[in-house]
């Protein structure tokens, strides 16, 4: 069974700078199996944290990119056909559970309601997960975890966590970096030097004044990295932005000029 879990393993340790106290605020959870909600913009380093918390503790980790078309069963599991007739097959949440690793779920709130109140038996007490179509409860491994992430700012009423959801997890706020410790985010991770990424950081901050007025969201530390990732090799940086900054996030003519110009302040 080690080599079902082997696959789930963080091979490589992935950077992450931490900004606050989060690394051993989310030790103390795992060490008690608190159920952990990430909350915070997209493109802020949730899913990177999930993946260090799982190379340092040594724990495989199950990643499920939640949708609006998954089913309870995508994540309990179902019956499936095959030549020699039926056969159960685990989904990520049962395997993880069964066999005691970190279940990430991200983006939670794009599944259903009806779809994500399965894991409430996970999330209290019980720790037990019921297969109710093969007739199994599944008590949790000792080193399951569920670890949700979903970003507040497009939350609306129609699509929020339930009350009786949200309470069953501790959270942890996730933001962007101040802007030396995003800099040098960028710099690492997209290999170029710190007075590109500092450059980079700049712009990323006028674009986030923006949103709310013009724009949904803001310029994500990931796309900085992307157009950092661009201007190492050997890329314009005017024209890195523009495909890795700008046309992203807006198709309004008057929005798109004024990141054009505000690209164009610093490079």
């Amino acid at each position: 069974m080690s080599d079902l879990m082997d696959q789930y393993r963080v091979q490589k340790q992935p950077y992450y700078r931490p900004v606050a106290d989060e690394v051993e605020l989310y030790e103390a959870a795992y060490s008690v199996r608190m159920p952990m909600m990430l909350k915070g913009p997209t493109g802020c380093g949730k899913t990177r944290f999930v993946e260090y918390m799982a190379y340092k503790l040594g724990k495989p980790l199950i990643t499920v990119a939640c949708n609006e078309d998954m089913t309870a069963s995508d994540l309990v599991g179902r019956f499936l056909l095959d030549a020699q007739g039926t056969r159960w097959q685990d989904g990520p949440l049962a395997i993880a559970a069964r066999h005691g690793a970190i279940c990430y779920l991200d983006e939670v709130v794009e599944a259903r309601q009806d779809t994500t109140v399965v894991i409430h038996p996970l999330t209290d007490a019980r720790r037990e997960l019921p297969l109710e179509k093969k007739g199994e409860l599944i008590h949790a491994h000792p080193d399951f975890q569920l670890v949700i992430s979903y970003n507040p700012g497009y939350q609306s009423l129609m699509k929020d966590l339930k009350q009786s959801t949200k309470q069953r997890f501790g959270a942890l706020d996730f933001n962007y970096p101040e802007h030396a410790t995003e800099t040098e985010i960028v710099a690492h991770e997209g290999n170029v030097p710190a007075e590109v990424a500092d450059k980079l950081v700049s712009i990323a901050e006028r674009a986030r004044n923006l949103k709310g007025h013009g724009l949904d969201e803001g310029i994500s530390t990931r796309m900085l990295i992307y157009a950092a990732s661009l201007i190492s090799k050997n890329v314009d940086p005017a024209s890195a932005c523009r495909v890795a900054l700008v046309r992203p996030i807006t198709d309004d003519p008057d929005m798109r000029d004024a990141l054009d110009a505000a690209v164009s302040t610093y490079f």
